[in-house]
C-alpha cells in the first residue's frame, strides 16, 4: 500500500472542541502529526456510543511527534480553532476540554488557558483535567471527510476501520482533501505519500476547492 509513511511512537494529545470531524481535520495535516481518532472521553460512562454518550465529550486522540511539534503550538490550534463552546455554555458533547496525559501538558495547558484569556479580555469555560480512557468513535466517524472519496480510499487500499484509525496516510488525506492544509504543502509532502499521477491530480482539486471554507461540521 502506498505512502505509508515512516512508523514513529509518538506522544499523545486529546482536546474536545467542538464536532471532532473538524479537529481530525484540522490536525492530520499539521507537519508532525503522525494519526488521528475521534472518539469519547472525559466522562464515566463505560462504553459509550454516539447515541449513548452519557457524560463523555467528542474529542481528537493525536499522536504526535514532539522533535516536529510541539505541545503549545497544539495548543494554539486548539485555542484558535472551536466551533463553539470557547466562552458559552453548552452540552458536554461539545464542550471544550483539554485531557492531560502529563503533568507537563498540565502546566502547559493551564499557562496557555490564562495566556489566552488575557490577551482576549475573554473567560473561557474550558475544562483542564487529566486523561483517563479514550474509547475510539463508531467507524463511519474515523476520517469522515476522506470516506466521502470511497475512489480514493479504494484506489489507496485504506479499506478497513483499522487502517482508517491508524494510518498516518490516512491522517493527512483527510485533512487536506476537507482543505485544511495548503496545496503548497500538499505539494511538498507528496515525495513521501507514495500517490500516482491520477490520485496527486484528484486530492489537488479538493484541495484548491475547499480551501479556506472552514473546517466546521
Amino acid at each position: 500500500m502506498p505512502g505509508q509513511l515512516e512508523e514513529i511512537k509518538g506522544q499523545r494529545a486529546t482536546f474536545g472542541m467542538g464536532c471532532f470531524w473538524a479537529g481530525d481535520s484540522l490536525f492530520g495535516t499539521l507537519p508532525g502529526v503522525i494519526r488521528t481518532c475521534v472518539g469519547y472521553a472525559g466522562g464515566t460512562k463505560e462504553s459509550p456510543v454516539y447515541r449513548d454518550m452519557g457524560d463523555h465529550t467528542e474529542v481528537i486522540d493525536i499522536e504526535y511527534d514532539p522533535e516536529l511539534v510541539s505541545y503549545t503550538h497544539l495548543l494554539s490550534l486548539f485555542w484558535n480553532n472551536h466551533e463553539y463552546g470557547l466562552t458559552t455554555k453548552i452540552k458536554r458533547q461539545y464542550m471544550s476540554l483539554i485531557l492531560y496525559h502529563n503533568e507537563e501538558q498540565r502546566l502547559l495547558a493551564e499557562k496557555s488557558l490564562k495566556q489566552e484569556q488575557k490577551q482576549r479580555g475573554e473567560v473561557f469555560i474550558t475544562e483542564i483535567k487529566k486523561f483517563t480512557k479514550f474509547y475510539p468513535a463508531e467507524d463511519y466517524h474515523q476520517k469522515y471527510r476522506l470516506q466521502n472519496h470511497p475512489w480514493l480510499i479504494e484506489t489507496l487500499g485504506l479499506t478497513t476501520s483499522e487502517i482508517l484509525r491508524t494510518s498516518p496516510l490516512a491522517a493527512k488525506l483527510n485533512g487536506y482533501i476537507a482543505g485544511a492544509g495548503t496545496l503548497e504543502q500538499f505539494e511538498k509532502e507528496l515525495p513521501n505519500l507514495g500517490l500516482n499521477e491520477k490520485t496527486t491530480q484528484y486530492l489537488q482539486k479538493y484541495i484548491i476547492q475547499n480551501q479556506g471554507i472552514g473546517l466546521y461540521c
